[in-house]
């Protein structure tokens, strides 16, 4: 079972690229012991009882309050688990991640999720409280019968609050850690960070190139190597996400929100934004405001 929680695709029609289980009651069965790959991001909360799952050659063990967190693309064998297993679980997409974790503020949580290898931490009692809470909210947000555009918007802020907790606890528990990137991944990691500070304001990828000493050729790559993405496509996605929660949450007008945007009229970014979000910014808000 434990198997069939983790390498479940996460990014179907029902859902864009977030899950959450919270494991009440598990039955053990015998599972033959093979080797299996983790797609996504996933970060495990143990509530009670023991799991004990291989990644290579090394044997994990993890128990109550212990926070895990497995990186995607992983291989690992699951050995071991307790009849009284409890457990929380998140489980996301790469693009999932990407697309909602643009703020600057977020860059370390980001950083944990991109490590190459596994990740325990052993969560005091009142942070194990908080966390457990929000992975509550987000399971409770996922079972609810709400609008599908009212759970969306739930959705990301409960994410963010999850993304948020985990640099909390990232700063708490290891403010000194050496952790293990590799090369490339440091290299997005640094993209993420420069793209996260200046999106609103510079919009083409040669700037992203000049501020990490590269050419937009060979930024373009790496990015693509790692993420599926390239630079240009990240650009792109951080300028919609912000337009639309701009759309949605402020009465500035279209005239404004481009400036801030730094487009050099309202023109060009209704252009841009028919161009990548389907619709015109007027009809955006307009279909949001029907929906309140």
């Amino acid at each position: 079972m434990i198997k069939e929680i983790l390498n479940t695709e996460v990014k179907t029609a029902e859902n864009d690229g977030l899950l959450i289980n919270v494991i009440k009651n598990y039955t053990v069965k015998n599972e033959v012991k093979v080797p299996f790959q983790i797609l996504n991001f996933s970060v495990l909360l143990i509530k009670a009882g023991n799991l004990r799952i291989q990644f290579s050659s090394q044997g994990k063990v993890i128990r109550r309050r212990d926070l895990f967190v497995i990186p995607a693309n992983s291989i690992c064998t699951h050995l071991e688990t307790t009849d009284n297993i409890q457990l929380y679980l998140i489980r996301t997409s790469v693009d999932f991640v990407l697309d909602n974790c643009y703020k600057k503020e977020l860059a370390d949580a980001f950083s944990i999720l991109m490590l190459q290898s596994d990740y325990k931490i052993k969560l005091e009692e009142k942070d194990f409280i908080v966390l457990s809470m929000i992975y509550k909210l987000m399971y409770f947000l996922q079972c609810t019968s709400e609008s599908r555009e009212i759970y969306n918007d739930l959705k990301r802020i409960s994410f963010n609050l999850f993304m948020y907790e985990l640099k909390v606890i990232y700063s708490k528990y290891v403010p000194d850690a050496n952790l293990d990137f590799s090369r490339k991944e440091s290299f997005v990691i640094q993209f993420l960070t420069v793209l996260a500070i200046h999106y609103k304001k510079q919009h083409h990828v040669q700037f992203y190139a000049g501020a990490l000493y590269v050419t937009p050729g060979h930024l373009n790559k790496m990015v693509k190597l790692r993420t599926g993405k390239s630079a240009k496509t990240f650009i792109i996605d951080a300028l919609i996400t912000e337009a639309k929660n701009l759309l949605e949450d402020s009465q500035d007008s279209i005239a404004k929100i481009s400036d801030e945007l730094e487009f050099s009229s309202a023109a060009n970014f209704s252009v841009f934004f028919k161009r990548h979000a389907s619709i015109l910014p007027s009809e955006y808000r307009s279909n949001k405001n029907r929906t309140l």
